[in-house]
């Protein structure tokens, strides 16, 4: 089962903090235990934050941070877009 889904603990908004944190050794941590249905749901987030319009600058180079730090850095991710 997922950790993202069963357990009683979670907190998204911790979650998402640490995914989101540009400290490569916490998104990593954080990311590490959950289950793969999981793992690829976040990756996918992240990939849109970093790629879609709308989010704030700050939101996409966090994503594209975490991206890195989970070792998929997706060719055209820049700072400037």
């Amino acid at each position: 089962m997922s950790p993202m889904n069963d357990n009683a603990s979670f907190d998204p908004e911790t979650f998402w903090e640490a995914i989101l944190s540009r400290d490569p050794q916490q998104i990593r941590a954080t990311f590490a235990p959950l289950d793969r249905e999981s793992q690829m749901a976040v990756m996918q987030h992240l990939f849109r934050m970093a790629t879609e319009p709308g989010w704030h600058p700050e939101q996409r180079l966090s994503a594209r941070k975490a991206l890195e730090a989970l070792g998929f850095a997706p060719n055209g991710l820049n700072e400037t877009r």
